[in-house]
């Protein structure tokens, strides 16, 4: 079979879904802008058939409050059609975009690839997977410990620092660091924390630092006050898009679209979407939820089309799972063995 047909695949069958909930611990606790984690919990789900056995991970999207919770029941209500054999372009149709769609969608795109004999990168169109430069996150604690878990990380060759609003802190945050790593890529994540005005007056101070992208600066929903705004640092879109029919909207007000797996849905409106900035001129990142290495796998995929990579939920976590991704020299790499094997 080719890999044009296996990406064309809609054939559907019957399968067995299995859905849990497990509690990720975090080795220190996490800060960005409003919300502090201590755990992730993450929502499982297998399918299995004739064709063999697949895989997903989502932990939802908790500023929609999209919880794993949410996810198990979403997926119970649709057993039996799920169970009755479901592809992945019916799914887009079955399902909103969120962690349910994202967690089985990841799950067929696995078990497609044990039945078809190709990884899931074959099937996805990607010619060829490499490791990527990867972002290593900086929790929004206060400059010295921001500093401290930025000398833990000396092979990172990109940091991004979270943010939390505090203007003076967030300038302290970026020189902190910076003073620290004159040689690294920076970048620094809003998670909506400021106001034009206040997007405005600390911009000199993120310029100087050398800071190379902000993400998110302006609540969701108030996309139109960049409208006209000449920012000399790209802007990125995060909680501003959520999946395909988001992309256009950005045009003008940011550069960057932020694909999360959690937030569209799943890998396969993850690669239409990564294509449809691309065609409208936008620059790519894939970013995270938090996660062990099952969910960074499929954006990984993604990671290939992308001009940023933001993959490091899994150094946050006390355990991971096995086979896992792995991280050297600032860069990640996931071999098919993890997920989306042809085994």
């Amino acid at each position: 079979m080719s890999t044009a047909e296996a990406m064309t695949m809609s054939t559907a069958v019957p399968m067995q879904m299995e859905v849990g909930i497990e509690r990720l611990r975090l080795r220190n606790p996490f800060r960005i802008s409003g919300y502090t984690f201590t755990e992730v919990p993450v929502a499982v789900v297998t399918v299995e058939s004739e064709r063999g056995r697949g895989r997903g991970e989502a932990a939802g999207v908790y500023y929609l409050k999209d919880t794993p919770e949410g996810i198990v029941e979403t997926l119970e209500r649709h057993r039996s059609i799920i169970e009755s054999g479901i592809t992945r372009q019916q799914l887009l149709e079955l399902l909103p975009p969120g962690g349910a769609r994202n967690a089985l969608d990841c799950a067929l795109w696995d078990l497609e690839a044990k039945h078809v004999g190709v990884p899931v990168w074959r099937l996805a169109g990607v010619d060829i997977v490499a490791p990527c430069v990867t972002t290593f996150t900086l929790s929004a604690d206060g400059p010295p410990a921001v500093v401290s878990a930025a000398e833990a990380l000396p092979h990172a060759k990109a940091l991004k620092l979270k943010l939390d609003g505090d203007l003076q802190m967030d300038k302290e945050r970026v020189r902190a660091v910076r003073r620290l790593r004159p040689d690294a890529w920076i970048g620094v994540d809003a998670n909506q924390g400021y106001s034009l005005e206040k997007l405005k007056a600390i911009m000199p101070s993120f310029v100087e630092a050398g800071v190379k992208l902000l993400e998110q600066p302006l609540p969701r929903g108030r996309e139109a006050d960049l409208e006209g705004f000449k920012s000399p640092i790209p802007l990125a879109a995060d909680e501003s898009v959520q999946g395909l029919a988001d992309v256009r909207g950005l045009r003008g007000r940011f550069q960057v679209v932020n694909i999360k797996l959690d937030k569209c849905g799943g890998l396969t409106e993850a690669l239409a979407m990564a294509r449809e900035a691309r065609r409208l001129g936008m620059q790519v990142m894939v970013g995270n939820m938090v996660g062990t290495s099952l969910a960074m796998a499929p954006a990984f995929v993604v990671a290939q089309l992308c001009d940023y990579v933001d993959l490091d939920g899994p150094v946050f976590l006390a355990e991971d799972r096995h086979p896992s991704i792995t991280y050297q020299d600032g860069s990640v790499y996931c071999a098919s063995n993890v997920w989306g094997d042809v085994k």
